[in-house]
């Protein structure tokens, strides 16, 4: 049984924790991630990065997912943490990686959302 995840903020941090959880084949299951940017230029960047190269998976998006060598993963684009459907995806731990929700009363949102734990990536 896998750990479902979270990725909240999809930028340099929220992408390396992507590419290390897919290339270490951890039994993690990354369902969503949530980022204001667009699928598109949030595929292309995960695909093509300046320092970790090219992703060796098949990267594609539509409207509403990122597709990762056939496994999609919902995207979201909301401001909010509290509205995300972090419960209705099973979401065991998100990675909170924006760097705006980093005190433990802002990251509770991610639990408020359904999420069983938060990760909080930020600068000591």
């Amino acid at each position: 049984m896998s750990v479902k995840i979270g990725i909240n903020g999809f930028g340099r941090i929220g992408r390396n924790y992507f590419r290390a959880a897919l290339e270490q084949g951890a039994d993690l299951e990354i369902v969503a991630v949530n980022d204001l940017t667009d699928n598109k230029t949030l595929a292309h960047l995960l695909k093509y990065d300046s320092v970790g190269g090219v992703l060796k998976a098949d990267v594609s998006y539509d409207d509403e997912s990122i597709t990762v060598d056939g496994h999609h993963i919902k995207a979201f684009a909301e401001r909010d943490p509290a509205n995300l459907p972090w419960g209705e995806l099973g979401v065991d731990i998100v990675i909170e990686s924006t760097g705006f929700f980093t005190k433990a009363e802002l990251a509770k949102k991610h639990i408020e959302a359904g999420a069983k734990k938060v990760l909080i990536s930020a600068p000591a």
